[in-house]
């Protein structure tokens, strides 16, 4: 006869000898990615216009400064076709540089730093950070999960260069630098205009002060114009090359980075052959607008 069991007897006695339960799973916290290990010798240099951006900064910048009434719609035309003009002939004819230069100054003379950096800040959102490459900005994004510096190379401001750069969050910009006094600008530059061979002196002058190895750095550019930058580091990259860039990159050997479509390109040449990126886009339409201003 099966013996009962006493009403006294505690149920939890009966599973005791049963495996305890175990604990709820608990999600484990995702690890946070590894910071990369800073390369302190390479790095990177990155032209502007057509190179990092569809057409020109400074273009893009007249038209900012255009809609806010800084410009006229005739000094935005004569702004374009002096630089169409300064991107056909300025590697060829050193005077186009120096009229460029003395136009930049009347262009930005007395203006206000503080201006110049908010409206730099203000038409980059509006105009610019829509046509940033998408392919450049991957390349560059490379270097920096590499730990590479980055750095943007431009004739136009340095001013622009740079709220260009913090805007992608490179690590700075090397561009034209205009003399400051009292907070303005004076209207005289402070060396030269950063196109051309001044580009390379100033890669090899930072690289001297941070101490980088210019064999394992790498240039990026469209223009032939470029090419004592180019030539300056141990690996050059040609990107959305002009037809002289791409002879001789294939001459050389060098990568070739095409991020247009035949239709794209057809629209992006209007305002890169308009801006050129460089302050000769001052020729006309600065000097107008510096006229007016000093009779008002």
């Amino acid at each position: 006869m099966a013996r009962r069991r006493s009403p006294a007897q505690p149920i939890a006695a009966v599973g005791a000898a049963l495996p305890p339960m175990p604990p709820a799973v608990m999600p484990m916290p995702l690890a946070e990615p590894a910071a990369p290990v800073a390369d302190r010798t390479g790095a990177a240099f990155f032209d502007v216009d057509n190179t990092m951006m569809q057409g020109a900064s400074l273009y893009y910048f007249a038209r900012g400064l255009a809609s806010r009434r800084y410009f006229t719609t005739i000094d935005l035309a004569k702004f374009a076709i002096s630089q169409a003009r300064f991107r056909l002939l300025a590697a060829e004819h050193s005077g186009d540089i120096a009229q460029a230069r003395e136009a930049a100054l009347a262009f930005i003379e007395g203006w206000k730093v503080d201006d110049v950096q908010r409206l730099s800040e203000e038409i980059f959102d509006e105009l610019m950070a829509d046509r940033i490459w998408s392919g450049t900005r991957a390349l560059a994004d490379q270097h920096l999960a590499a730990g590479q510096r980055v750095w943007l190379v431009t004739a136009a401001p340095v001013e622009l260069g740079r709220v260009i750069a913090a805007r992608l969050g490179l690590t700075g910009a090397l561009g034209t630098v205009a003399e400051i006094r009292d907070g303005a600008y004076t209207g005289r530059l402070v060396g030269e205009m950063m196109h051309g061979p001044a580009k390379a002196h100033a890669i090899e002058a930072l690289a001297a002060a941070e101490g980088l190895d210019l064999t394992r750095c790498t240039a990026y550019s469209d223009s032939i114009n470029d090419v004592p930058m180019l030539t300056s580091v141990g690996r050059a990259v040609a990107v959305n090359p002009d037809s002289a860039l791409r002879r001789m990159a294939r001459a050389q050997g060098w990568d070739i980075r095409d991020f247009r479509s035949g239709r794209k390109a057809a629209k992006v040449a209007v305002p890169v052959a308009l801006g050129a990126g460089v302050l000769a886009g001052a020729v006309a339409g600065g000097m107008a607008l510096s006229r007016r201003r000093k009779k008002t």
